[in-house]
Parts: structure tokens; sequence; C-alpha cells
């Protein structure tokens, strides 16, 4: 009800909010801890117009986002994103098969989950089938790092012993805990059984290890494109044929009926003149 057409156009132009959102997304996959040579399948839990989801692309990645939002969901096809995306309301299960994805984001949707606006709608059954689903959809050993805004204490403990409950470990962690506007909260959680080597990330900000305020705002985009540069990875440049076959080809694997290739595959058309 919140996100319709007014509010996602503002993720289309408010460049305030394009890099709030990427740097949270920058956060959320450092902490997932994946490997720099592999490209790996990702869920992005309440993607909403993609922005989250290019941060996983330019990582070199792929990736199926998820929303509730229809309107937010029609901004990211004007974006013209790679990922897969969605319409689904996380609070009633991921359609996924099991052991698919080899982690998981969000980035401020799981809050939604505390509250009600439909009188059967139970915030502790939402967040349990939530959870219980993400665990399912995670391979054994995977990690889901969910970044959200807790109301309060209550709110922060009913969606930390839901996830408990729902079959993970892992740990809250809190970057910038002392500031007001600054302060944000990641729920790093691991599928299965932690490995001896399994440590939790560290928190970023004044009094935590991980460095100053300043340092998080500009880190994340451009290691992330050079380690693509040194491992010689190139993604197909956009509108390209490279392009529309990779993309054909994802959704072939989703199981989407595709058109087969052609001669006419990615070329462009010349506009009407009248």
């Amino acid at each position: 009800m919140f996100y319709n057409d007014v509010e996602a156009s503002k993720y289309l132009h408010n460049s305030r909010m394009i890099e709030i959102q990427a740097t949270m997304a920058e956060r959320a996959l450092e902490m997932l801890c994946l490997p720099e040579d592999q490209e790996c399948l990702l869920l992005d839990v309440g993607c909403g117009t993609g922005l989250s989801g290019e941060v996983l692309e330019e990582a070199g990645h792929q990736w199926i986002g998820t929303d509730i939002s229809r309107d937010m969901l029609n901004v990211a096809q004007q974006r013209e994103v790679d990922g897969e995306l969605i319409h689904r309301d996380m609070g009633c299960g991921l359609p996924f098969r099991d052991c698919i994805f080899d982690g998981a984001i969000s980035i401020s949707a799981l809050q939604w989950l505390c509250y009600s606006d439909r009188n059967d709608y139970d915030p502790r059954k939402r967040l349990l089938v939530f959870f219980q689903s993400l665990y399912k959809c995670l391979r054994r050993g995977a990690r889901a790092v969910l970044q959200f805004y807790p109301q309060d204490a209550q709110q922060l403990q009913l969606i930390t012993a839901s996830a408990m409950r729902g079959g993970f470990g892992g740990g809250l962690v809190v970057d910038f805990p002392h500031s007001t506007k600054a302060k944000k909260y990641f729920l790093v959680l691991l599928a299965g059984q932690p490995e001896p080597s399994f440590v939790m990330p560290a928190a970023q900000g004044d009094g935590a290890q991980g460095g100053a305020a300043s340092e998080v705002r500009n880190e994340g985009r451009r290691p992330h494109a050079k380690r693509r540069q040194e491992r010689g990875d190139r993604r197909p440049i956009k509108k390209s044929r490279e392009w529309v076959q990779h993309k054909k080809e994802s959704q072939r694997r989703a199981g989407d009926s595709v058109r087969a290739d052609s001669k006419y595959t990615g070329r462009r058309r010349s506009k009407a003149k009248f």
C-alpha cells in the first residue's frame, strides 16, 4: 500500500535514495563472504526497483528478486535490470526449490512483516513462514544478510527469535551503533551448521571494529569492478546480441518459454519516420 507508483518513482529519480540503497546492498554483499572467483546465484528479497540487484550484477553474480509491490517491479522493468523479477509476498513464503541459492540479501524490507493491514495477518506466523522458506531455498552453508529497521526492542526480538525458529544460526550486526541517522541493523544468518572457520562480520562505526563512518559511503563498487577486471570478467553491453542471448539463456534455465535465437536476435530496429 505504501510503495505505490508515486513512491516507486522516487527510487528512479532521487539520487540520495539510490545512493543509500546501493551502499547498504554493497555492505550486505560484503558480509555474504562469497568466493571472489565464482559466479553465484543470489536471492534479493524485497528487491524493489532493482537497485540492490544491480550491485549484485556489478560483482559478477546472477540474481532473482521478489517484491510485494507491483509498482516497484514495474520501475525495475523500466530500468531493464538483468535479474529475474517475481511478484511475491515474502510473508507467504518463497516459491523456490530446495538449496537453489548460494546466498540471499534483503534491504529495508524485513520490518514490514511485523505490521498487519489485514485481520488474517499474524506477524509471528508470517515471519516464521518467511524464514522457514528462506532456509529451504539456500544451500547448506550459505549466508543470508538482511538489513532492516526495527521499530523498537520488542520488534527486534521478534524478528531475531523467528529467524532462529526457522532453523538459522548467526546473529545481529549493528553498524554505527552510536549514531542516530547512520545506525543500521543487519541480520547475518547461516543455513546449516557453521564451519570451524565461521566468524561473524565486524560492525562498522565509532566504538566498533571496521572503520569510521566516512569509509562506508565510498567502499564497495570500485573494488568489485576491479576484481572483475582482474579475472577477465567482461559482461556484455546492454541491448547487444550477446546480452540478449545471455538474458534468454537465464530465462530458459528458470523454465520460462523463450523464442529461439535467429539472425534477428539482438538486432536494433530503426525508428519509423512519419
